[in-house]
């Protein structure tokens, strides 16, 4: 069963971030070291300068992070409202394609 919070837990910890900017393709992963499972409703957030890779190659950074896992009404409220949230990023269209 889940531990219930009222407060937020801040953990620091180490990271691995790889950023690809090539023709091939453009990504970047973030590893967090440790044994820590990200939920609805934790954020993350990567120390460090801002990161730019030239065009056609791919760097590696170490870094350190702080994973902030929410609350136990925080998680809630993201486990209650995400579809909603996910539905806003969907666009429909009840048109026949036909020109006005």
């Amino acid at each position: 069963m889940e531990k219930l919070t009222l407060t937020r837990t801040r953990i620091d910890l180490p990271c691995r971030i790889e950023v690809c900017h090539t023709f091939e393709s453009l990504h970047a992963h973030m590893e967090l070291s440790g044994d820590i499972e990200i939920e609805p409703g934790d954020s993350v957030h990567v120390h460090g300068p801002e990161i730019a890779v030239p065009y056609g190659e791919t760097a590696i950074f170490n870094r350190m992070a702080t994973v902030t896992k929410a609350s136990s009404p925080e998680k809630l409220w993201v486990r209650m409202t995400g579809d909603f949230e996910f539905m806003e990023l969907l666009e429909f269209s009840f048109s026949s394609g036909e020109r006005l």
